[in-house]
């Protein structure tokens, strides 16, 4: 199994607790959610920060409005005895993506090849073509994976 296999497969197995975790934020954000859970005033929380008051209100809106930094936000958390936890989590495991990616690319080839051998009255039968098509994608799997990124497919 190739190292990159390896990787996409460790990966996949890293992601699969949260990838049906789905905690949806709090409306007004997490940083807000929580200090309203603590009690504590946005005053209170800047002395914590270390910074103003009208500081933490606008970390808070930033937070809505996805414009706060992943550093901010740690920071943040800490301040309240949290720890930020960040992911980006695929929608389905990157092996699949890989293999259907590796199919769309060994397809075009073929069709390709397959085209100019018709062309020269050489075309490939179906099962030659499903061989070849196996053959095509494993070879892609075990290469330069970001080759199989390049366009078209």
């Amino acid at each position: 199994m190739p190292a990159t296999d390896r990787a996409a497969r460790a990966l996949d197995l890293r992601l699969t607790l949260v990838r049906n975790w789905s905690v949806a934020r709090p409306p007004r954000g997490w940083l807000r959610a929580i200090r309203d859970a603590l009690g504590l005033t946005t005053k209170q929380f800047a002395r914590r920060l270390g910074v103003s008051q009208p500081r933490v209100v606008a970390l808070e809106q930033g937070e809505v409005d996805e414009t706060v930094t992943l550093a901010s936000l740690r920071r943040a958390a800490e301040a309240m005895d949290c720890q930020l936890v960040y992911a980006m989590v695929p929608n389905r495991p990157l092996v699949d993506m890989l293999r259907e990616r590796a199919e769309a690319k060994a397809d075009e080839q073929i069709a390709s090849v397959n085209h100019t051998m018709r062309l020269e009255n050489q075309a490939l039968t179906a099962g030659d073509q499903r061989r070849q098509r196996e053959l095509l994608i494993d070879q892609l799997l075990r290469g330069n994976l970001s080759r199989l990124w390049d366009e078209p497919a």
